[in-house]
């Protein structure tokens, strides 16, 4: 069976840090033949001078992430396009259990799993949505892939930092609707693609730190609503007849409300959200929705990533004190073309979070007793040498390929 290529697309805009970081981390996957576009404001384009020697970097200063994986979209030479999002990080073997599906012509476009912040607990599994953008989950039979079979008016969803189309699909229906220039933006593309096959494929996974930005603070507290308000909008016009903004907006206001009982916003910031929020759906509710031309095949050949494929894992245990030497022993295994994983266990019981380092290991820390896993009881006696075992034993199996 020959699998296809690959064009793995990243749209940046004010993160150059975490670009570089997810690029890193792109570049460790465990799978033969795949490239890497970059569209990027001016920042992340001078971030990664030292890359442009493997990857494909552009320029793009316009604050419109349709626009932006649209130009992926036209520079993308593999079959199969796969889109992640600068603020995260894919496991190695991510393509490797994205992709193969795609050997079904059938299969139009397909999602995996995103873990969130902690790197442990999921952020995003499977979901169905309706023209209204109301959302249901999906049953999950199995681990493996399986075609994902949503109720009646409903479509399957993808989310965008772990999602891949058929490139030449994709194209024929002109890609991203650029009217959607933040939010709701795969979501149309979901509804348009309805109902080819979509395949869900738990194992491929992703990390998704949720990055500031525009929208939000670096507490992932809301700091504008008006491109949520426009899209919204723009999503209704084309999917619902107009539809029924009630909802929408008492769902962004139980939203603020949350965050002003955790203490990320003020009270005062309520209202002051919820009006850029107003601003933004009557600007949406008069934006131009045109109609969209198919995207040509890319000018320029394939453009893989060299000594991509499995290069094998460091699994670097320690106690916390001896962070140091551990991660100093998790940049040479780095060096040799290794994926690594730093584990640091501490005398206590407290809960395991697992991140992409910037020099490209994996650290995961916490207690020698305390869960790395949310379904995990809160404090379990072992010994450093029965939980390094299960550690090993739990991390070959989310990365066996």
């Amino acid at each position: 069976m020959t699998i296809p290529t690959v064009t793995v697309v990243i749209v940046s805009r004010g993160r150059p840090a975490l670009l570089r970081r997810a690029v890193l981390g792109v570049s460790q996957l465990w799978y033969p033949a795949f490239e890497v576009v970059v569209v990027a404001d001016a920042r992340g384009v001078a971030a990664l001078a030292d890359w442009q020697d493997r990857i494909t970097v552009l320029g793009f200063d316009t604050p419109n992430i349709s626009e932006a994986r649209n130009i992926g979209l036209a520079h993308a030479a593999g079959e199969v396009v796969a889109f992640i999002d600068d603020d995260a990080v894919p496991e190695p073997t991510w393509l490797g259990h994205l992709i193969p599906g795609f050997v079904d012509p059938a299969v139009v476009q397909a999602g995996g799993f995103v873990r969130g912040r902690n790197g442990l607990s999921f952020q995003w599994r499977a979901q169905a949505v309706n023209g209204m953008g109301r959302t249901l989950p999906l049953d999950i039979p199995h681990e493996r892939g399986f075609v994902a079979a949503p109720p009646e008016g409903y479509a399957v969803k993808t989310e965008g930092t772990n999602m891949a189309f058929r490139r030449d699909t994709l194209a024929a229906i002109g890609g991203f609707d650029p009217a959607f220039r933040f939010y709701y933006d795969e979501t149309d593309v979901n509804l348009r693609l309805h109902p080819g096959k979509t395949l869900i494929v738990p194992r491929a996974q992703v990390h998704h730190g949720v990055g500031p930005s525009g929208q939000r603070g670096g507490q992932r507290q809301v700091i504008d609503l008006t491109e949520i308000g426009a899209s919204t909008a723009v999503f209704l016009r084309k999917h619902a007849s107009g539809g029924d903004p009630a909802p929408h907006r008492d769902e962004q206001r139980k939203r603020l409300i949350g965050q002003m009982v955790e203490g990320r916003i003020e009270p005062r910031d309520v209202a002051r959200l919820l009006a850029t929020y107003d601003a933004g759906f009557a600007e949406g509710q008069a934006r131009p929705i045109a109609a969209l031309p198919p995207i040509p095949p890319a000018t320029k050949p394939f453009r893989p990533m060299p000594q991509s494929g499995n290069r094998g894992h460091d699994m670097i245990a320690g106690r916390l004190w001896a962070t140091d030497r551990l991660r100093a022993h998790a940049r040479r295994s780095v060096a040799r073309g290794k994926v690594a994983t730093v584990l640091r266990l501490s005398p206590t019981a407290l809960p395991h979070h697992l991140r992409f380092h910037p020099d490209g290991f994996w650290d995961q820390r916490g207690g020698l007793f305390g869960p790395s896993d949310r379904d995990q009881p809160r404090f379990r006696w072992t010994s450093f040498g029965e939980r390094l075992l299960e550690e090993k034993a739990r991390i070959a199996k989310l990365r066996d390929s």
